[in-house]
């Protein structure tokens, strides 16, 4: 089956970085759209990042020139890489993968702490 794996999560302090990873196994990686999702407390998950099979961006206004999203077919691993890091970006960061199909999968989700 489809699994998604988080990594990269962590503290860190306003002003600095950070890089997630989600490694996907189950399914031929390179065909599927992948995006990141974060969920603060007592808030609703919100998109951050999105990534088509061919490579096209998109991302929220508040993290565009700030985040990256990358993928790696090869690995069949996606990555956001967080720059100037702000204690708003504190929440539970989700990797979601959608098949051509339109059936969609999630990680577990990996914390992401911003201290100022």
């Amino acid at each position: 089956q489809v699994q998604l794996v988080e990594s990269g999560g962590g503290l860190v302090q306003a002003g600095g970085s950070l890089r997630l990873s989600c490694v996907v196994s189950g399914t031929i990686f390179s065909f599927n759209a992948v995006g990141w999702y974060r969920q603060a407390p007592g808030k609703q998950r919100d998109l951050v990042a999105t990534i088509s099979s061919g490579g096209s961006t998109n991302y929220a206004d508040s993290v565009k020139g700030r985040f990256t999203i990358s993928r790696d077919n090869a690995k069949s691993v996606a990555y956001l890489q967080m720059n100037s890091l702000k204690p708003e970006d504190t929440a539970v960061y989700y990797c979601n993968l959608v098949t051509p199909g339109a059936r969609d999968y999630w990680g577990q989700g990996t914390q992401v702490t911003v201290s100022s």
